[in-house]
């Protein structure tokens, strides 16, 4: 076990649900770290921001959606050991939001069933939350949790 320093990298991220119960995952543009991997909409959470807050501002710079924090319900998290650095990532889960889906920094996207969330490539971070959420989903199938 090291006993240097970790460079703590803060990312909030988000499961975007839409009304037929799929959730968006957008590609890392080229020029970005892992590009090409598929991965749930947000980013770095700034000095004095929230995580709330920052993806509210992430979602509308990326995405260019309206987010309101009351409609950002916390689901789960990541802690990863990247080679750089380490990563912890809350996700949330969103239903709703204003606006059309539109990427910003030319990412391609896509609206994905949970069912099929594990066929693509993602970050190893966030594999264990594509899990969770397949479970998530199939409770709800199978009416175990109510939303």
């Amino acid at each position: 076990m090291s006993n240097s320093p970790t460079n703590l990298v803060l990312v909030a991220a988000v499961a975007l649900i839409n009304g037929q119960g799929q959730v968006l995952l957008a590609e890392r543009p080229r020029g970005k770290s892992m590009a090409g991997l598929w991965e749930f909409p947000g980013g770095k959470v700034e000095a004095g921001e929230r995580p709330e807050q920052a993806l509210v501002r992430e979602l509308y710079e990326e995405l260019g959606i309206v987010v309101k924090e009351m409609f950002l319900t916390p689901f789960a998290f990541a802690s990863y050991g990247y080679e750089s650095f380490h990563l912890v990532m809350p996700l949330f889960l969103c239903r709703a939001w204003s606006g059309e889906v539109q990427p910003k920094e030319q990412q391609a996207f896509a609206w994905v069933s949970p069912h099929d969330l594990h066929t693509y490539d993602v970050p190893p971070a966030d594999v264990p939350l594509i899990l969770q959420l397949q479970d998530y989903f199939a409770a709800i199938g199978a009416g175990i949790v109510k939303i």
